[in-house]
């Protein structure tokens, strides 16, 4: 074995998977922290109709990040190919120019926001009862947008630069910090859903400093003013590279939106009302999002080892990293549905308990809709498999199928015939369904690729 190969093409595939998977997971779940920090305080200091207010507000988070990842992801794609051919002038006007896009993107969309708030809180499924907190919420955390959108596409260009730790030290920054402020915001100035909101946007701004702190520091770069430039045609060049993750949450706002106008609509013919089923479903999605945020992790570690050993033309070792790496996702989404099948209260009561109708709603609701999450993971790390090798357009379609061809439709057909029951089963119907899919994209896939071999 020559000495200068790259342990990608000769190491065990498991621990190359845990070596890459593991620095990612802890990644994906401190982003997960701000949010689920925020709802476990509000639940405890504000209610249920705090818990719902967020949901209602979610959205728009969402689609920031769908605004971060599509510039981020691309420029930090761009980023690594330019180093890769030795054109760091071009790598630095790449960084440059997004991060020019990513200020004019950020306060454009918070202003777009805040102008029409009203009439965007409502369209995302807020109700009279709620509007107030809705609004109140959304309000502050808008301010923070452009911090989050500018500091996450900055993020990405760091990790290109080699500097992965860095990029994690200003996330796990403002997460610790949000932690720390939202009890002190809530509970000792009695600030309300107000002070979750100012502690989340107080540490996004933290974490932004860190981030342009870094600018001077990048190694394999010289920033000068003029690759700070605006350029439409640029932009968008960057943003079709990081098209397929941002397809994805725009996708997911779409969900999201789709449900808390359903939860809204039927809940009002329930014994439960429409808040309470809109305040359930919205934390279901939060606890649900730690365990997406693993197989999010878990498929990024997959990346660089699928796409070196197909470009390698190693397809023995490309077939083994996907299959292990499904079968980790399997399992671990097996276990969580396992916790939420056995233990819904015990999970639900750490976001507050007080209502006893609410628990009765968001124990079921956590029981039926989330019980075929393990069909969820073979989708998801089929799709970034895809992506991994190449093969973006079929990654692209396989990271909608889910959500835009599946759910929504499902969501708008089933409540038609099942009533509320139908909105219950329209997350498991839909993981099944992508499941095969999946299955079959890549079973044809892998028989095409091994007939060329023999």
């Amino acid at each position: 074995m020559n000495s200068n190969e790259n342990p990608l093409g000769y190491e065990k595939i498991p621990a190359l998977i845990r070596k890459f998977a593991i620095p990612s997971i802890i990644a994906m779940l401190v982003g997960s922290i701000y949010n689920i920090v925020d709802q476990i305080f509000i639940g405890q200091g504000v209610g249920y109709l705090g818990n719902a207010a967020t949901n209602v507000a979610f959205p728009v988070t969402t689609i920031a990040i769908a605004i971060f990842l599509s510039i981020g992801v691309g420029a930090a794609t761009r980023f690594s190919i330019y180093l890769g051919e030795g054109n760091s002038d071009k790598a630095a006007r790449v960084c440059g120019i997004a991060t020019v896009s990513s200020i004019v993107f950020g306060f454009g969309y918070a202003a777009f926001i805040l102008l029409f708030i009203r009439k965007i809180l409502y369209a995302f499924g807020a109700t009279d009862q709620i509007y107030h907190y809705a609004l109140t919420y959304t309000k502050i955390t808008t301010l923070g947008l452009p911090f989050v959108i500018i500091q996450q596409c900055t993020g990405k260009m760091i990790i290109s630069d080699g500097s992965p730790k860095y990029s994690m030290a200003t996330m796990v920054t403002g997460a610790v910090l949000n932690t720390i402020l939202d009890p002190i915001f809530i509970f000792i100035f009695h600030w309300g859903i107000a002070g979750a909101a100012w502690a989340t946007v107080i540490s996004q701004v933290v974490s932004f400093i860190m981030t342009v702190a870094y600018y001077p520091r990048f190694k394999r770069i010289d920033l000068k003013k003029e690759h700070f430039v605006l350029s439409l045609k640029e932009t968008l060049v960057t943003m079709k590279f990081g098209m397929s993750q941002g397809l994805t949450q725009t996708a997911l706002a779409a969900v999201m939106i789709s449900m808390n106008r359903s939860m809204v609509y039927y809940g009002q013919f329930t014994i439960y009302g429409s808040e309470i089923p809109l305040a359930a479903s919205g934390i279901v999605m939060k606890v649900n999002s730690i365990v997406i945020s693993v197989l999010i992790g878990i498929s990024q570690g997959l990346q660089p080892i699928a796409g070196f050993n197909y470009g390698a033309r190693k397809f023995d070792r490309v077939k083994n990293s996907y299959l292990y790496s499904v079968m980790m996702a399997v399992s671990i989404s097996a276990v969580a549905v396992f916790v939420f099948e056995l233990w819904p209260g015990k999970v639900l009561s750490i976001f507050g308990s007080e209502d006893k109708m609410y628990m009765e709603f968001a124990e079921m609701f956590m029981r039926r809709f989330l019980m075929l999450l393990p069909f969820g993971a073979v989708q998801m790390i089929s799709s970034n498999f895809f992506s991994a090798i190449g093969k973006s357009m079929r990654g692209a379609f396989l990271s909608v199928t889910r959500q835009v061809l599946f759910f929504i439709p499902l969501l708008l057909i089933l409540p038609l015939f099942m009533g509320f029951d139908g909105i219950l089963v329209t997350g498991p119907s839909a993981d099944a369904i992508a499941c095969i899919l999946s299955l079959a994209m890549i079973i044809r896939f892998f028989t095409k690729e091994m007939k060329k071999e023999s």
